[in-house]
């Protein structure tokens, strides 16, 4: 028996998700209290810093080729379906949910209750079941946290089961192998088992959200981080894993909306959905992200880090169990945040991409069409050694910076930020957190202090004051001058020796952009479809 927590009654998870016959059941225990079930049980370390080192299993990463949705009469027709979208049904879910019950019959689990949605007006009330301890830590980390108040008179509206040891059988369930990820929109639930990786957890509600809101209460979801300025100005930044929307947007001159998932709606709040941050920590430096390296205290959670010797002392540039190390934290943890986690309507929206192609602009101003365009293509790139089997770097297309958690078809996403756009006049830069002075291989990463300079000019209107020029290629409005940044990189071609080597990988990449918008053009304006790249034909 677990002598370590708190035990209450199942009788709710009985009457609601049909959970009965448990061991203990351990309600809302506080980070101290799931650090020692942590430790006790032998799941996790404690590190110099305070927070909890835990290793996620096989799993260091979300699989998205597991993740499925329930294809009922709620979702048939208004669910993407497709390569992301894969159909589940109905009753091999139910199949599949019966053996996850039997699973967990006469064994301990966690629960948390907590929300998403920093707007009253959309709060989503969330009830989280856990197998082990630190998975239900992190959803506390994660989510907001209601009052003890609000908990006494708690009603979930969803409910998310997540069984890591719990093996599912494919010729049984009809999955792809052992882990899996379903979410049943009519049920109002998520089963997750096969991985520990805690980022099912949150992304499995960030899909939800981004079928809920837009689809039920248009509001716009985003796959973005947000921060505001000491005038109030709310400033998004969208970008996939890597492209730096965490780091950009833990700025200590403006207050942390926060780093993820957002939504905007027509009141004109930009809102927080979650209670916490989930940064990468990979050659994590306190010089160059100080909010992010203080915030990894007691209370956060590492996932899959190294360590110096036979220290507690995190190596934050050990890649030994993966590259997608992790720390989660609520968002506290950060001095200068929003209270509560809203904003105002942007002026400044930013699309972050790391092209280690080295052919985009550090900054460049977009017109109306070529944001819907760039947004619509989702563009970063992967460079050798980020996953088993690259060599050299890879162009990454994901529609709205956010593909695999988008349940509808992007163009829905699109055509309301596109309204907001122009409903609001707000300014649209391209960052390229990538690489300059050449490819990966031959040029060098984009310096952060370069990046941030860049930001701030936009943010504060120094960039208004400045001559622009355009791309050849891409038809990209380029500053010619900036405060605290080289004016010679600029025009990233000005930073290549070979002049010719930089023309054809440029128009290597402009085909690469053509090529995956073609599944769009259908659907897409003559206005962004003239947004698209000039490639020169041979």
């Amino acid at each position: 028996m677990n002598e370590f927590g708190k035990r209450g009654s199942n009788t709710n998870l009985k009457s609601d998700i049909g959970l009965d016959n448990l061991g203990n059941v351990f309600w809302n225990m506080s980070s101290a209290e799931l650090v020692e079930d942590t430790i006790l049980l032998g799941e996790g370390v404690m590190t110099d810093s305070g927070a909890i080192a835990v290793n996620t299993g096989k799993f260091t990463g979300r699989s998205p080729e597991d993740r499925f949705i329930v294809c009922d009469e709620k979702t048939e027709k208004a669910v993407w379906w497709g390569k992301i979208n894969k159909k589940f049904d109905v009753e091999k879910f139910d199949a599949l949910y019966n053996r996850m019950k039997a699973y967990l019959t006469g064994k301990d689990v966690y629960v948390r209750d907590s929300y998403a949605c920093a707007d009253d007006d959309y709060r989503m009330n969330i009830r989280v079941v856990t197998e082990l301890p630190w998975s239900n830590m992190f959803a506390n980390n994660m989510f907001l946290r209601p009052t003890d108040e609000e908990i006494q008179n708690f009603v979930p509206e969803w409910h998310i089961v997540c069984a890591p040891n719990f093996f599912a059988d494919p010729e049984i369930d009809g999955t792809r192998q052992s882990n899996f990820a379903v979410i049943d929109f009519s049920k109002k639930m998520i089963i997750i088992g096969g991985t520990g990786y805690t980022g099912e957890i949150k992304k499995g509600i960030f899909s939800v959200l981004n079928f809920v809101l837009p689809h039920e209460k248009n509001v716009l979801s985003m796959h973005c981080s947000a921060n505001v300025g000491k005038d109030g100005d709310t400033a998004v930044f969208f970008g996939l894993s890597g492209t730096g929307k965490t780091t950009l947007s833990s700025d200590p001159d403006r207050r942390l909306i926060g780093d993820d998932e957002h939504g905007w709606a027509d009141n004109g709040s930009v809102f927080n959905f979650e209670g916490g941050c989930y940064a990468k920590t990979i050659n994590l430096s306190a010089e160059n992200e100080p909010q992010i390296f203080e915030a990894i205290k007691f209370g956060a959670i590492l996932e899959n880090i190294g360590f110096h010797g036979d220290s507690s002392t995190p190596d934050y540039d050990c890649d030994k169990i993966t590259q997608n190390t992790r720390v989660s934290y609520p968002i506290d943890h950060i001095d200068n945040i929003m209270v509560p986690s809203r904003g105002n309507e942007p002026k400044n929206i930013f699309f972050l991409t790391c092209d280690a192609f080295g052919v985009l602009p550090p900054i460049s101003k977009l017109t109306p069409g070529q944001a819907m365009y760039h947004f619509i293509s989702g563009y970063t790139a992967k460079v050798a050694g980020t996953e088993a089997g690259i060599t050299e770097p890879q162009t990454v297309f994901s529609a709205c910076f956010g593909a695999p958690f988008l349940p509808l078809h992007p163009t829905k996403y699109a055509e309301m930020l596109g309204s907001k756009i122009e409903q609001n006049d707000v300014n649209v830069w391209l960052i390229n957190t990538g690489w300059s002075g050449g490819a990966y291989g031959t040029g060098s990463r984009m310096k952060l202090k370069y990046t941030r300079s860049l930001i701030t000019a936009a943010l504060t209107g120094e960039l208004d004051k400045v001559d622009f020029i355009t791309d050849d290629v891409f038809g990209l409005s380029m500053p010619t001058t900036c405060p605290d940044v080289p004016t010679d990189i600029l025009n990233p071609k000005n930073t290549w020796e070979d002049k010719a080597a930089f023309d054809k990988k440029a128009n290597e990449l402009a085909q690469a952009f053509v090529k995956n918008f073609e599944t769009f053009e259908s659907n897409a304006s003559e206005e962004i479809m003239n947004a698209a790249p000039k490639v020169m034909v041979k």
